[in-house]
């Protein structure tokens, strides 16, 4: 099984940059793809970014030219840096990871408050 470890949220002002960082454990081998989701009080969980093995990435239109997600396959992390930060993007940020069984791992989740 695969273990993930989230590192990074906190209260930052409009306009401020967080790095989030997920570190896994375990199973390592077996991970495919790495991402990162959020979920905002009352509203659904969504993808925000995820990167697969080959170094491809996906963004929500809403991270797109503003979050960068990158993978350091040495350290089994992977990492979210935010820039030019919204007070929409207030979240609860999840770490996941899909394995090559197409099992799914949550981390534990971490929080960002960007202030306006």
């Amino acid at each position: 099984q695969v273990q993930l470890v989230e590192s990074g949220g906190g209260l930052v002002q409009a306009g401020g940059s967080l790095r989030l960082s997920c570190a896994a454990s375990g199973s390592i081998f077996s991970i495919n793809v790495m991402g990162w989701y959020r979920q905002a009080p009352g509203k659904k969980r969504e993808l925000v970014a995820n990167i697969f093995s080959t170094g491809s990435t996906n963004y929500a239109d809403s991270a797109k030219g503003r979050f960068t997600i990158s993978r350091d396959n040495a350290k089994n992390t992977v990492y979210l840096q935010m820039n030019s930060l919204k007070p929409e993007d207030t979240a609860v940020y999840y770490c996941n990871v899909l394995t090559t069984s197409s099992s799914s791992v949550w981390g534990q989740g971490t929080q960002v408050t960007v202030s306006s």
